[in-house]
């Protein structure tokens, strides 16, 4: 669940619970809460939720973090608009620590592998990459499905070429580090990393 805060639309709060994969949407809106759904299954892909700084405090423009009171709050004007959805938080961290683990060429193309990336003590995940500098026991940031990077692109699982791919490795300059360098390739981090250990881009942004 991403939220994103934007004042230049008049005090709205947007949250964005699922990928429409580039259908088309259709929205409901009841009182100051609209429910946005895929037209093709239905499937609830986005919250709006207008004049949200009366619902709890909320400043700044862009990705924001709730509360699990924030969420119950959100909850609270979802029912009393009418709807029946229950939004449930989320405060597991999107950008973490990966190793690739395994690394095979994909079948259906001439630079990109299927990477077997272990993000945690007991979850490998498998990512789609072109990186050239991508090898084993190769350990570098991982962004998960829910994601939002710096510049507003969301990573959600899907497909490359037929084969699933369930996160990004990033690049220093997709995560908007300082000094990153202008060329292709994922961030190289040093071997006493521990696969799963939470980052966050923000942190290293200049001021």
């Amino acid at each position: 669940m991403i939220a994103i805060y934007n004042t230049h639309l008049n005090d709205v709060l947007m949250l964005i619970t699922g990928d429409n994969q580039g259908e088309k949407l259709t929205a409901t809106r009841q009182a100051n809460v609209a429910k946005v759904m895929r037209e093709d299954n239905g499937q609830v892909v986005a919250w709006n939720f207008f004049d949200a700084s009366t619902l709890f405090p909320i400043t700044g423009n862009g990705q924001v973090d709730l509360s699990d009171a924030d969420v119950a709050q959100l909850n609270v004007a979802i029912k009393a608009a009418g709807f029946e959805e229950v939004l449930v938080p989320d405060h597991a961290p999107k950008f973490v620590v990966g190793e690739i683990v395994d690394l095979v060429p994909h079948p259906d193309s001439d630079h990109l592998n299927i990477a077997q990336v272990k993000i945690s003590e007991d979850e490998t995940i498998q990512i789609v990459a072109g990186a050239p500098n991508a090898r084993l026991e190769l350990k570098t940031i991982v962004a998960l499905p829910g994601a939002m990077m710096p510049s507003g692109a969301l990573i959600f699982a899907g497909q490359l070429r037929g084969e699933a791919s369930f996160g990004m490795m990033a690049s220093p300059r997709e995560l908007a580090l300082p000094n990153a360098p202008q060329k292709r390739g994922i961030i190289e981090l040093a071997a006493s990393e521990i696969p799963g250990t939470a980052f966050n881009p923000a942190k290293h942004w200049k001021k």
